[in-house]
């Protein structure tokens, strides 16, 4: 499994961080960034905070060790913690009078 992820141009992981994983997932998580990092491309979308992340992955060490290797020369794009989908729904449902 670390091979075949490993060897994708573009790995894309939306709502990370939102199921908590076990020991044994965030190990194979950290295993796969690992071979990863500065070879292939990664883009991650959360809403969780990374002060956070560390109750997804159980391990307070683990979780720094993944954060380290996923923000390692990456650009961050902070999008705000309001939810595109809500903020639609209330537009269509709502709309703006000119």
């Amino acid at each position: 499994m670390i091979a075949r992820y490993s060897k994708i141009d573009l790995l894309c992981l939306d709502e990370f961080g939102y199921l908590n994983l076990d020991r044994k997932g965030a190990k194979l998580l950290f295993q796969i960034f690992t071979e990863r990092e500065e070879r292939k491309a990664t883009a991650v979308a959360t809403n969780s905070p990374f002060t956070e992340w560390d109750k997804t992955f159980g391990d307070a060490r683990l979780c720094a060790a993944i954060a380290d290797r996923i923000t390692f020369r990456c650009t961050l794009i902070q999008t705000g913690t309001e939810s595109y989908r809500y903020q639609a729904t209330q537009e269509s449902l709502f709309p703006a009078s000119n």
